[in-house]
């Protein structure tokens, strides 16, 4: 009996000062395309009044929009990013349903909601399903010291040439120390993800954020001359995993939470 006791004081102790590893976060990208003022002005009120708070009271206290950095050499034309954390791809997948019953929102959507053809918010719209990186399993809203208006969001996509070199780059974000050396550099992380379901496949991407685009050119710097990264780079194992690589220099909306 004093056996089992003492047992079960070295399990409980143990479980004390063990923490559970945090459940991987899904993430959906949503991207706008637009023609003119008129559909970003209709899109920005949506988010704005409609959309985002919708989120907020189904529990999503963490909504990020953000819009092409004008100067940025990869801008596409006229865009807004609609970043959104789920616990669950139930939770995904079920949000057009808790939409439709929410009245604040479709009262505040209205103008969104009900377009007509012959006057669409916008010309198209994608969407991007991701899962949270194993060694970064939950967004997190960085702490930036910058003007609001000032930061730079840099948006990333790592294509890869099959699903198994895909699978490669992914560890070398992971177990390779990738994560773990961003962290180290303080780029901000928001999140890092697998493409589950989007337009180009296998693929991953990630978000980093900067005070400004100067603190932005520094960091990179400082990142290509660092020696861990020059000795991760180099490794056999992980060489001619990335065929394509899409950067997109993005600031927050005024209204944006991250």
């Amino acid at each position: 009996m004093k056996l089992l006791q003492a047992v079960l004081l070295v399990i409980i102790t143990l479980s004390a000062g063990y923490a559970a590893p945090s459940k991987r976060e899904f993430y959906e990208i949503k991207i706008y395309e637009i023609a003119n003022a008129d559909q970003e002005k209709l899109i920005d009120d949506y988010l704005k009044n409609a959309y985002l708070p919708a989120l907020h009271r189904a529990g999503i206290s963490k909504v990020g929009v953000f819009k092409p950095v004008e100067s940025d050499t990869a801008y596409y034309g006229k865009r807004v990013y609609v970043l959104t954390p789920f616990t669950s791809l139930e939770q995904f997948s079920s949000l057009y349903e808790t939409l439709s019953k929410d009245k604040q929102y479709i009262a505040a959507g209205k103008n969104y909601i009900d377009a007509p053809h012959t006057n669409a918010p916008y010309i198209r719209l994608q969407s991007i399903v991701l899962k949270a990186f194993s060694y970064m399993p939950q967004l997190e809203a960085p702490v930036l010291n910058g003007a609001k208006n000032e930061r730079v969001y840099e948006l990333r996509s790592y294509e890869s040439h099959t699903e198994k070199i895909h699978k490669n780059k992914v560890h070398m974000f992971n177990e390779g120390g990738e994560v773990t050396l961003f962290k180290r550099l303080a780029f901000h992380a928001v999140f890092y993800g697998e493409v589950l379901a989007g337009s180009r496949m296998p693929n991953l991407m990630y978000m980093t954020s900067f005070d400004n685009q100067a603190s932005r050119d520094e960091h990179w710097k400082t990142f290509a001359n660092d020696p861990e990264w020059k000795k991760l780079s180099s490794m056999p194992e992980y060489q001619n995993n990335v065929s394509k690589i899409n950067i997109y220099l993005l600031h927050p909306a005024e209204y944006s939470d991250i």
